[in-house]
């Protein structure tokens, strides 16, 4: 079992590591149940939070998921290269060949998509419409090449320290997809993401093991086609494994990851299996299970696919937790109406439980103030950068009503609800 070291608990609070694709071998080597599990049980408010917020995201075909659903959207990446040998340190083509996996993965454009996907599930196949490049200006506007390389001690747990001033402290996570690189102490683990409830916290993004980066250079088989970081963006972007939650039994409610065109299995998929298999199917079909899905756990060259289902969810992530990373100018510069940076405005998850988050990625506000039904004024919120999560707990459950300010001045108004 993956030991999750002090310091990683303080600044990943409670979504923690959302472990990758692991070795051929079916061992247990995702601690992301077990470590919400425990999370959960010291906060038991957090739970509901977690619960809120995918119930935000699956949400079949809203107006957050058809917003700019013509649109090809790219993503801004910063690579922290964290080696402790020469080996490690990772050539500028082998995180291009990631980059360019990464493209064509999101586009539909994989050239195994015919040969990994059976006839019978590639209509349900889905251009997801993002694009990755690497960053070409920092926080601070000057020219970066998109890569950071840093010599860090031999002794260094990869997976403890990855985001710490003695890795490589992240770029500002609500502009750009931090990607970590490095060799992992747990030999186990091929890498693992935060979930969009994370976003803005210092740990936000991925963490990778060199050896299973890209598709050249130290990327080793059977994991050596740039996989790896698809699956992980998967969840950076709000999806879960198949199964849902580890170990969950079928029909508990728990192994069902939110789209209704990935079939329910209670397990995951290891190497190559054979089309059509039943052996961890919820209900048995003549098609099978969808192993070959990127967010299963088969060998890189045996995955090809998200699902329309998928799509929803990413899409909504993009427009909604992660929607500051539209309007970054890390790859082109961006210019943004001030219709446009009102319209961004949004809380979600809506409705909610004990918490919402106020965000506005495309103009800075200040601060808001939130009305009960009976015009009162109940709480007031300083923002803190783009996201800002307001505690409700301790108000009825209740529509409620938000002015937004920029200074003193009136910007929007929402409605938020508590359940």
């Amino acid at each position: 079992m993956t030991v999750i070291p002090s310091t990683m608990k303080k600044y990943l609070l409670f979504f923690g590591l959302i472990c990758a694709l692991g070795w051929s071998q079916p061992i247990d080597r995702c601690n992301y149940s077990k470590f919400l599990k425990k999370k959960f049980q010291e906060r038991p408010e957090l739970e509901q939070y977690h619960r809120d917020m995918q119930a935000y995201l699956r949400q079949p075909q809203t107006a957050l998921a058809n917003k700019n659903s013509q649109i090809v959207v790219t993503i801004p990446v910063i690579f922290h290269i964290l080696y402790k040998t020469t080996a490690q340190n990772v050539s500028d083509a082998q995180i291009d060949s990631q980059i360019a996996v990464l493209n064509a993965d999101y586009r539909k454009l994989n050239t195994n998509f015919s040969s990994a996907v059976p006839a019978a599930y590639q209509s349900l196949g889905a251009d997801v419409e993002l694009l990755f490049c690497k960053a070409v200006r920092t926080p601070a506007g000057a020219a970066t090449t998109g890569v950071v390389r840093k010599s860090i001690n031999s002794n260094a747990i990869f997976e403890d320290i990855y985001f710490t001033s003695t890795g490589d402290l992240a770029w500002d996570t609500t502009q750009y997809l931090n990607i970590w690189v490095g060799s992992f102490t747990d030999t186990t683990l091929l890498g693992f993401a935060t979930p969009p409830s994370n976003v803005g916290d210092p740990s936000d993004g991925l963490c990778i093991g060199y050896k299973n980066f890209g598709s050249t250079g130290t990327a080793v088989s059977p994991f050596n086609k740039g996989r790896t970081a698809t699956h992980e963006i998967g969840h950076y972007f709000g999806l879960e494994h198949p199964w849902g939650e580890d170990g969950s039994a079928c029909g508990s409610g728990l192994n069902d990851d939110g789209c209704a065109d990935t079939p329910a299995t209670n397990n995951p998929y290891y190497g190559c299996p054979t089309f059509p298999d039943n052996t961890n199917m919820c209900t048995s079909t003549a098609n099978g299970a969808m192993f070959m899905n990127y967010m299963d756990y088969v060998n890189d060259i045996c995955m090809g696919f998200f699902t329309a289902g998928q799509k929803v969810i990413m899409r909504n992530a993009v427009n909604g937790p992660r929607a500051a990373l539209l309007n970054s100018n890390a790859c082109v510069p961006l210019s943004v109406d001030r219709f446009d940076a009102i319209q961004s405005i949004q809380a979600f998850p809506n409705p909610f439980s004990n918490y919402f988050t106020l965000s506005s990625p495309s103009m800075d506000i200040d601060s808001a103030d939130i009305y009960n039904l009976n015009g009162q004024l109940v709480k007031q919120i300083k923002m803190n950068g783009n996201n800002t999560r307001v505690d409700m707990d301790e108000l009825p459950a209740s529509a409620y009503f938000l002015r937004v300010y920029q200074g003193s001045n009136f910007v929007t108004s929402l409605k938020v609800i508590k359940k």
